[in-house]
Order: structure tokens, then sequence, then C-alpha cells
């Protein structure tokens, strides 16, 4: 898409726009630019096909065939903001497991066939050895989340087979930070809530964070799911979602991503989020930027960029404000910048507020409260003009089988950080 990278470049270094801020003026000002490119761009799909979402037969380095197995995730080979051992050395109010218990269990290796075997053995409940920790799993057969199509619904038993499968992958994105769970215990079909504070029957060997600055009445202590075996203990928990704070545990102020939320408002449709997620691809693709999509499971699009650890949320916010302002202009119909809900006409909103301290997106490969088990999944930046897309068409019941074929489409968050360039 040469033609749109060029217009979208043209469209960014207008001067006086890009970090004014955009209203009804400076649109009209550069009125000639934003139609052309919204004439280029040729963002709309152009097939209305509506069937499932398209299994990719993989060749990368993940795929089965050349690694003989689902890929593994590793810690890096050095210490750094990402590494374990710089948790338990950097002077901060993170507490690993106590004396008397074993050091983090590895996540290299994926849920093994007895481990799976013995969860299946139990009944309602029982003990269960996972990643060489021991659980206290209950109420297996219970129904969390209703079926959907032709799907039978999934019980507990099923979530959380799903969780010890996917953990190995997910926990480099949980480690070290913070960790907000929203509990459904009583099944997705009924209303959740979050909760924050690690209760007092928690395992002692979760790692945890005392927040320093907690207020009375606020949450001190969180979860740190540094290891697979904390993730299963949140799903048996009920914590069917599982949102990781932007940052570190170690430097609370500094977010380590900046993130794009693509809010669908009721009168936005499927098609309308594709053309926003498409304008930011190309945004991305001519500032030379890292960034990576998902589908939220519900209806939207989610991307993460990969900063280096330094500026505050109040620069990252900034920053996406001003880059997401500069994508909304191209198609006004279809953005509100309004603050309310209500006062939006029903538009998409480009939400930059989330890029705030414990304000968290839902991390990759988790679940959301909804029939079927809809997986908040990434994507390939390609997927966006794949006519079989859906922003919950990926579930439990079939995301693994994707992970084998593609890999990691998000892994590049990890190890990518990078200066967030100027917009002028």
């Amino acid at each position: 898409m040469p033609g749109v990278r060029a217009d979208l470049a043209r469209l960014i270094r207008i001067p006086g726009i890009a970090f004014d801020g955009f209203d009804h003026t400076h649109v009209e000002r550069s009125a000639a630019a934003v139609a052309e490119l919204a004439a280029a761009a040729d963002c709309r799909p152009t097939s209305s096909a509506r069937v499932g979402n398209r299994r990719s037969s993989g060749t990368g380095p993940h795929h089965p065939a050349r690694t003989g197995r689902t890929r593994a995730c590793t810690w890096p080979s050095s210490p750094g903001p990402a590494s374990p051992r710089h948790f338990f050395s950097s002077g901060w109010a993170f507490r690993g497991p106590p004396a008397g218990y074993p050091a983090r269990m590895p996540i290299t290796d994926p849920l093994t066939p007895v481990e799976a075997g013995e969860l299946d053995s139990l009944g309602a409940g029982g003990s269960w050895t996972v990643f060489g920790r021991q659980l206290r799993v209950t109420n297996l057969d219970k129904v969390l989340f209703p079926g959907r199509d032709d799907r039978p619904p999934v019980t507990k038993r099923d979530f959380l087979r799903y969780t010890a499968r996917i953990a190995p992958t997910l926990t480099p994105y949980l480690a070290g930070r913070p960790l907000n769970l929203h509990r459904y215990p009583n099944g997705a079909q009924t209303k959740g809530f979050w909760h924050k504070e690690l209760p007092a029957h928690a395992p002692a060997w979760l790692s945890r964070w005392d927040n320093p600055e907690a207020d009375p009445g606020e949450t001190r202590t969180y979860l740190v799911a540094d290891e697979p075996a904390a993730l299963v203990w949140a799903a048996n928990f009920g914590a069917l979602e599982w949102h990781p704070w932007t940052s570190r545990a170690e430097a609370p102020h500094r977010p380590t991503y900046a993130l794009v939320d693509l809010d669908p408002g009721p009168a936005t449709g499927w098609e309308d989020v594709l053309t926003l997620a498409r304008l930011h691809r190309t945004a991305f693709e001519h500032l030379g930027v890292t960034a990576r999509a998902k589908v939220t499971g519900r209806r939207g699009i989610q991307i993460w960029v990969p900063i280096v650890n330094g500026p505050g949320f109040e620069e990252t916010r900034a920053w996406v404000q001003e880059l997401s302002r500069t994508v909304g202009a191209v198609v006004p119909e279809l953005v509100s910048w309004k603050w309310q809900k209500s006062d939006r006409g029903g538009l998409a909103r480009l939400d930059y507020t989330q890029n705030a301290i414990n304000r968290t997106l839902v991390a990759p490969y988790s679940p959301r409260p909804a029939p079927g088990a809809p997986v908040s999944a990434p994507i390939g930046w390609d997927e966006l003009d794949d006519s079989a897309l859906r922003p919950d068409g990926f579930t439990i019941d079939d995301v693994l089988e994707r992970l084998a074929e593609r890999g990691d489409l998000f892994h590049a968050v990890l190890d990518r950080p990078q200066v967030l360039p100027p917009l002028t």
C-alpha cells in the first residue's frame, strides 16, 4: 500500500495539525489531503462473506513441521527488565516465594500428557499437580461459558485445561507485572467483578507485589503471575479474564507498552473497525514502528506498541492521542472524541486514555466472558484483509491449534523495545 503510506505521511506532517489536536477547523483546512488519503486508502473490504475464521497453515520458524511441537517460551538469556532475576534483585517490594518453597518453575515446557490426564481423572475436584505446583481445584464440572452455535458449553475443567496449555506462552506477558483479575466465579452468564487484592488464603509460593503508594482502602498486594501455575491458580479462583498492568512492578510509573484501543460504538460495524485498524497499520508502517494487533474477543481490535522503559504515562498517552487523532481525521464520520459514551452518537472511540497507571487492556490469549469462550487472539497485520476475520471468532477450542500453526504472533512486543518517534 505505498500510496496509502505516502498520503498518510503527508497528512501526519501537515503543519499545525499533528500536535495541535483535530477539530472541525483543522479538518476543513486539510480537507484536500484527507479526501485524497481516504480515496487512496481503499480500506474497506471488497467481500462481505460471512464465514468462520480461517486457520492459516503457517510455515514460519515455529511451525510444527520445523519444531516438532507447539512453540514454547523462554526467559531472556541475560538479565534485564524482562528477566525474573531482575525483579528479585531490583529492590522493589516484589516478593517471590518465601524460604522453604521451590524457586519459580521454568516455563519452557508445555502441559504434559500426564498432567492433562490427571486433571481429566479428577471428579468434581481434588488435588492437581501442574507445572511442579500442587493446586486444589474445585467445581470442575460447573459450566463457566454457555455454548455457542453448535459447540457445547465450556466447563471449569475445560477452562483450566486451556489455561494450563496457554500459560507457557502467556506467562512472559504477565511476569513482573501486577495482574488485575476479572472474576466470574458463577460463570460468564452472570455478573462479574474486579478482584485486585491477593487474598490471604492464596498459596505462599505465589509471587506478589506490595504497592507502596496504596492509600487506605485501595489494593495493596497484587498477584504477579510469573510462572504458569500462578495463572492456573487464578483461573481456578474464577478469573475468566486476565489484565496485566502496562508497567512492571519495579517501575510502576514507566510503561513498557503504548496502547491503542479501537473501541466500537453501538453504530460501529466490524468493517468500520477494520478500516480504522488498517489506517493505523499504514501509520505504523510509515513511522517504522513495531506494533502488534489482536482482536478483543468482543467487537474491537487493540494494538500494543513496545517501548523502551523511560517515558511516563503522560508521554505515551500524548503520543497515542496524536497518532489516533491524525488517523481519525481521515474518517471523521467513524470516530467521536466525546468523553461521554452517550454523546458519541454511536461512533467509535480511539481510546488513548488506557495509557495510565493501573488502566489495563485484556491480555493476549485471555478468554472473554461470553458464550463459546472467545479469546482475545493476536492476529497478523495481513489478516485485516481477510474477509473471514471476526473479533470474536477465535475460542479456547481453536486458538491453540492456531498458535501451533502460526506461532505467537504477538511475540515482538516482548523483545523489540523502541523509542517512539516524533509525529511531526
